[in-house]
């Protein structure tokens, strides 16, 4: 490519695309950010390299998560710690991001595990009681298909576990990145490394604290299923059951701000205490959820029923002047839109867990 302000172009928006989790894999998200730049077809040979997306997507993560990035990364290595040990039996390597510190929005923690069998893994998760999915993948690479099993497991941080045989522990894999052999670590190794990282953090302690914390996104679906046995008042809620209502709700919110946790959160999660509650479903509701959203999102939902007076003009010149204070003033009157337009007949939503999933790919 001769134009190298082009290829910069295509630099950004392949980063773009990564960063937002819009692609995952580095060669699709270069050929859609070309195809949009250029207008056209470009030669693969002509695409920039892995190692200059990656160094953009480390910009993004540098401009925009500076405040927490070191701490999430901790908490990310602890959760790596963590399925190291529980799966000490399977030889497993920590790989990828949270072993670099190349961590980024929805940067999974990534584990090769070699094992005879994908069921003697998942036995494995099952008596600890963890949610997971197997995931087969078939990828063609030098002429050749190749089969990798993943299983998806959903904690506080998502999981991916690699299946491989239990004779390729030693095998040298390399990185699509740098083409050189990939960086991983055994369970001892890691260990070693955290030592060196955190001299003060107690792993044992951390490791225990991150096995009793209870993931929030587990709670949001507790909260949630028991919505579809919620039935209203037909005038108000032709659309039927409260779940149904909040999917509703969520999926309009996802049009406006899909990027937005803590608004995706407040519209999903608005009517949850009507599971508990239906008289006093506002306050029910925050009780449930205190400790598991933030300060925004518990303000919207607090008020979004005086969202509703604003909009029909039943609310008082006080109340109205004391919301219009609030830094989420115009905040809460999208979700009161959201909520208003979250009432039709027949409308197709996602699944409570797809909701979630993408929520949670967020972080």
């Amino acid at each position: 490519m001769a134009n190298e302000k082009l290829r910069r172009q295509i630099v950004f928006e392949a980063a773009r695309m990564m960063y937002h989790r819009q692609e995952k894999e580095y060669y699709r998200a270069k050929m859609k950010a070309a195809r949009k730049i250029c207008q056209g077809w470009v030669k693969p040979s002509e695409l920039p390299s892995n190692a200059e997306i990656r160094f953009e997507i480390q910009r993004f993560t540098t401009i925009y998560e500076a405040d927490g990035h070191q701490d999430k990364l901790q908490e990310m290595r602890i959760e790596a710690l963590r399925f190291l040990r529980l799966l000490r039996g399977f030889k497993p390597r920590a790989i990828g991001s949270t072993l670099t510190g190349h961590i980024r929005k929805g940067s999974d923690v990534d584990i090769h595990v070699f094992a005879a069998s994908t069921s003697s893994v998942t036995t494995c998760l099952d008596q600890e009681g963890m949610e997971f999915t197997v995931e087969q993948k078939h990828v063609r690479k030098n002429g050749e298909e190749q089969t990798f099993v993943h299983i998806h497991v959903e904690e506080r941080y998502p999981v991916e576990l690699t299946i491989y045989p239990s004779d390729k522990a030693q095998y040298v894999f390399k990185s699509s990145i740098t083409g050189k052999a990939m960086e991983r670590a055994s369970l001892s190794e890691f260990e070693q490394f955290l030592q060196t990282q955190y001299p003060e953090l107690k792993l044992d302690e951390a490791v225990e604290e991150a096995e009793d914390r209870l993931d929030r996104f587990q709670v949001y679906a507790s909260l949630l299923f028991p919505l579809g046995q919620v039935k209203q008042s037909r005038k108000y809620h032709p659309e039927g059951d409260a779940l149904y209502h909040s999917l509703q709700v969520y999926d309009l919110m996802c049009d406006e701000v899909p990027y937005d946790e803590e608004m995706l959160l407040a519209a999903l999660l608005h009517d949850v205490g009507k599971g508990i509650d239906p008289l006093d479903h506002v306050q029910t509701g925050l009780e449930a959820l205190s400790g598991f959203i933030t300060e925004r999102t518990h303000w919207l939902i607090e008020h979004h029923m005086e969202a509703h007076k604003m909009a029909d003009g039943t609310i008082g010149m006080r109340a109205r002047r004391r919301l219009k204070e609030s830094e989420y003033y115009e905040d809460l009157i999208l979700l009161g839109e959201c909520d208003r337009g979250g009432r039709e007949k027949g409308v197709e939503v996602p699944e409570v867990e797809e909701a979630l999933d993408y929520i949670r790919s967020l972080l």
